[in-house]
């Protein structure tokens, strides 16, 4: 490799830090490779049994512990993140109506891996053409990556009891991705831990995920349940899923420093008006031809049509009791795999106890409304 002088790595890092924010990326930051601390943690985790059926996390740990075995001559570490709160984010209406389907607000846009991933490939681009000698690899979620350890050591963020990170000027709610490079840049300092006594998310955790502070059992996690689990959801986790179809963001709402969000200015992050705010029975009527167009581009597509169907089941039986839900429930259940009608069933019991606890009087007056439409289309009474 080219000897590197001192003065042009430093200005070579401070050009890299404004041609990152001009690629749509709201900070960078520059770390060296040792992550060995954080590959404790990990370990420490993962003995636990807190990845579930995550199975991926077992497996190239020592590409985890040492990146330059995903890239040889790796020297640095640069961490980027981007913004993705869209500007009608409506957590708490979405969150309070229990027949609205809710979706974690990272996945009602475009899926951001090949946005994020494009945009570090062009600074990568831009730094060969400074230093033509050099090797990178973009990284957007997609290999054994400590992503949140590099962006810690990067100065990006603090990592939070919930396990994610944190910035004292933007809160949580951005994505994050890195750029393996061989040149010895300067690095950036780690930011100060800013949690302090807070266990906000700790108590607000609806299954009481986040067992002690920074450590969360996968197992128990709804974003785990909804998007990575396979299987049948346990049936004392359902009630707490609520009307969570797709991930969960209740540990982020709750935090602090999200007061200081920023917007996303990148409009594929929007939310699709096709899911974003849509009710459970329309998505739930969705066939799976459906449901691949209208997730086409969107990460909800990856956990495929059987999984959508039992998450939204859950969500159904979560809800207050409605008729229509509970039809909709029954004439599905006809048709489906064994997974899925498992949480139907219990759907549907859950609508039916619910049902009988509806007051008297709203009760007749339903059956009043339907008596009177029955009799203007002249059928019989008793129909």
């Amino acid at each position: 490799m080219t000897q590197l002088s001192p003065d042009f790595l430093d200005r070579l890092a401070k050009n890299i830090k404004e041609w990152g924010k001009a690629l749509g990326f709201q900070q960078v930051g520059i770390t060296d490779t040792d992550l060995s601390q954080h590959q404790a943690h990990l370990e420490s985790w993962l003995d636990k049994g807190f990845n579930g059926d995550m199975q991926f996390f077992e497996r190239n740990q020592e590409k985890r512990a040492d990146p330059a075995k995903l890239l040889e001559g790796t020297l640095r570490l640069i961490s980027v993140r981007m913004d993705y709160l869209p500007p009608d984010a409506s957590f708490a209406k979405d969150l309070k109506r229990s027949k609205t389907a809710y979706i974690s607000r990272y996945a009602v846009g475009r899926d951001y891996h090949k946005l994020v991933r494009n945009r570090l490939k062009k600074l990568g681009e831009q730094i060969k053409q400074q230093f033509v000698d050099l090797e990178f690899r973009p990284f957007v979620d997609s290999a054994p990556v400590l992503e949140h350890a590099v962006a810690e050591k990067a100065g990006i963020g603090w990592t939070g009891k919930h396990s994610l990170t944190i910035n004292k000027e933007a809160g949580s709610w951005f994505f994050l991705g890195e750029l393996f490079v061989n040149i010895p840049l300067p690095v950036d300092q780690p930011v100060e831990q800013n949690c302090g006594s807070c266990t906000a998310c700790l108590t607000i955790c609806p299954t009481q995920a986040i067992v002690e502070p920074y450590v969360v059992d996968g197992r128990r996690c709804i974003s785990y349940l909804t998007i990575e689990y396979d299987g049948v959801i346990p049936e004392h986790f359902r009630t707490a899923i609520g009307n969570r179809i797709y991930g969960c963001d209740d540990c982020q709402l709750i935090c602090p420093w999200n007061r200081y969000a920023q917007l996303t200015q990148e409009k594929d992050f929007y939310g699709r008006k096709v899911i974003k705010g849509a009710d459970l029975i329309t998505l739930f009527s969705w066939d799976e031809k459906q449901f691949l167009i209208n997730t086409e581009g969107s990460a909800i597509r990856r956990i495929g049509f059987q999984k959508w169907q039992r998450n939204i089941a859950v969500a159904m039986g979560n809800a207050e009791f409605d008729q229509s839900i509970l039809d909709a429930l029954q004439a599905q259940l006809k048709d489906t795999s064994e997974m899925v009608s498992e949480h139907i069933q219990w759907a549907i019991q859950q609508q039916l106890e619910r049902q009988q606890s509806v007051p008297r009087t709203a009760q007749t007056q339903r059956l009043t409304k339907r008596l009177i439409r029955s009799v203007e289309k002249g059928l019989p009474r008793d129909a």
